[in-house]
């Protein structure tokens, strides 16, 4: 048997294509498009991060929204030394008025809306033997219930062909998270996407999840630190992901590249849901 191939990480897989306009006068909100660090040193750049950059660098006006607003003006300065376009805004999706502002917010600054990406993932106790009501309503409230609140301020406003993408995770197909909250949270993510998809058929309107794998990034590092046996969880490609792929992925969606794509689930996750 011959020896596995050194895992491959061409420039697309780490930030460093320029861009070639293909969201050129796009006019997005990514909800979700800060930071946290974790306390980790040198984090690697998020899925939020990444999606808020990228789709900047290919042309679009950015509108980034975070609980935090300094992580949100940090993925805004990156943009701007990077030669792109974007504002911040700071909005928590556990809070209905918060989520009325932010649309209306950033409909107002972009002058409409062509896009929208939801970028939420709250975790809450380890195993059904664990977890609370609290824990669990806390974890729909930001996981789920924001998403569906932010899509029915967000389709009325966004124009014609416009398209939608819902990051859930690998952890909505396979129980590997052992957070059963998250997982119900992020499988119940679907369910919604197709109806936004099904609703926003008849302006053109297309609405697709992204459902990344095991990415490198500072929730995960946080996640590997609570349990270790997770940095040897085999991946056919031999290696976690990059923010930059999940952010690729979900350009392919946005973009007219994916014109006849809805209702889909593109999972990133270097074959572990079909492989494994």
């Amino acid at each position: 048997m011959s020896n596995r191939a050194e895992p491959y990480l061409p420039a697309a897989s780490t930030g460093e294509t320029p861009g070639s306009g293909r969201l050129k006068g796009r006019r997005i909100l990514i909800i979700g498009g800060g930071q946290d660090s974790h306390d980790i040193t040198d984090p690697p750049i998020g899925n939020g991060r990444a999606m808020s950059v990228l789709f900047a660098r290919e042309g679009a006006q950015v509108a980034v929204a975070d609980r935090s607003a300094d992580a949100a003006q940090a993925t805004c300065d990156q943009i701007a030394a990077d030669g792109g376009s974007a504002f911040v805004i700071e909005a928590d999706v556990t809070s209905p008025e918060d989520i009325q502002r932010m649309i209306a917010e950033a409909t107002a600054k972009l002058g409409g809306l062509d896009g929208l990406v939801y970028n939420v993932g709250v975790v809450a106790e380890t195993w059904l033997s664990k977890i609370t009501p609290e824990g669990w309503d806390k974890t729909f409230a930001a996981n789920l219930r924001g998403a569906a609140l932010a899509l029915k301020e967000a389709l009325p406003e966004m124009a014609d062909n416009g398209s939608i993408v819902l990051i859930s995770s690998l952890a909505s197909i396979k129980p590997g998270s052992r957070l059963p909250a998250y997982d119900a949270s992020k499988a119940a993510l679907a369910g919604l996407m197709r109806h936004a998809a099904f609703e926003g058929a008849r302006k053109g309107i297309r609405a697709n999840v992204v459902a990344p794998g095991l990415i490198d990034t500072s929730l995960g590092r946080l996640a590997t630190k609570g349990r270790p046996g997770r940095a040897k969880t085999p991946v056919p490609l031999g290696r976690q992901g990059t923010g930059w792929e999940t952010a690729n992925a979900a350009l392919f969606l946005i973009s007219d590249d994916a014109a006849y794509m809805t209702g889909q689930v593109l999972c990133v996750d270097g074959g572990m849901s079909t492989i494994m």
